[in-house]
């Protein structure tokens, strides 16, 4: 079966946007006047900003509403999306875009993100001409590692799951691949931290390696 359609997930994929919302977090726990250990930090990993604030305001005895903090957190990451010099694409993904593109292959964005933040980033980096469809969290009714959002991101493209192939770079969205039944390459960027891979199809550490004549010999 011939490729025809690549899901991309996004954070940790095309960008990796862990250093601004951690910014932007630390940023607003000063403006509270809380200690927010290292510990309690990462226990926040995957939840939503809903679920922080309101975690933060039970933790600490807040006065301020889960809208309030969420409203200023939101700000701070604006400020550092647009104004951090840091911030950019991860090394070749937009040569690989472009390279399925003018092959021919269909591209859907299929992130847990908000449609905000996506819009944000294809628009800052001029990704929306490559992309036929994306799906956002408010798209889906279950998180990874359920397959749901890659069942859809394949509906999307028209494309059997057999000529589909998914790039991730974390444990649950390889698995919610797996489960989907859908060829699955892993991507190891320097910041993948205690990721497990072992049911990814194949392992990249440069987006080179999945260029057409490279990744031909699985479909």
């Amino acid at each position: 079966m011939p490729l025809k359609a690549v899901l991309f997930d996004m954070d940790g994929v095309i960008v990796d946007t862990e250093p601004l919302h951690r910014k932007a977090y630390f940023k607003t726990f000063d403006e509270l006047e809380i200690t927010v250990s290292e510990e309690l930090y990462t226990s926040f990993t995957g939840a939503s900003t809903k679920r922080v604030c309101e975690t933060l305001i039970n933790e600490f005895n807040l006065n301020q509403t889960h809208e309030e903090i969420a409203k200023s957190k939101r700000d701070y990451f604006k400020d550092y999306f647009y104004n951090d010099e840091e911030f950019d694409l991860i090394p070749g993904v937009k040569d690989l875009i472009q390279h399925y593109f003018e092959n021919g292959i269909k591209l859907i964005l299929a992130s847990s993100a908000t449609m905000t933040t996506i819009n944000m980033v294809f628009e800052k980096f001029d990704l929306e001409k490559y992309f036929s469809g994306k799906i956002s969290g408010a798209d889906l009714k279950e998180s990874k590692p359920h397959p749901e959002v890659f069942l859809l991101a394949a509906e999307m493209s028209g494309e059997p799951v057999e000529n589909c192939m998914v790039i991730e770079d974390s444990t649950n969205g390889i698995l919610a691949a797996h489960r989907a039944k859908i060829f699955c390459a892993a991507y190891r960027s320097p910041h993948s931290k205690n990721q497990d891979y072992t049911l990814a199809d194949t392992v990249v550490s440069d987006y080179e390696d999945l260029q057409l004549d490279k990744i031909s010999k699985y479909f």
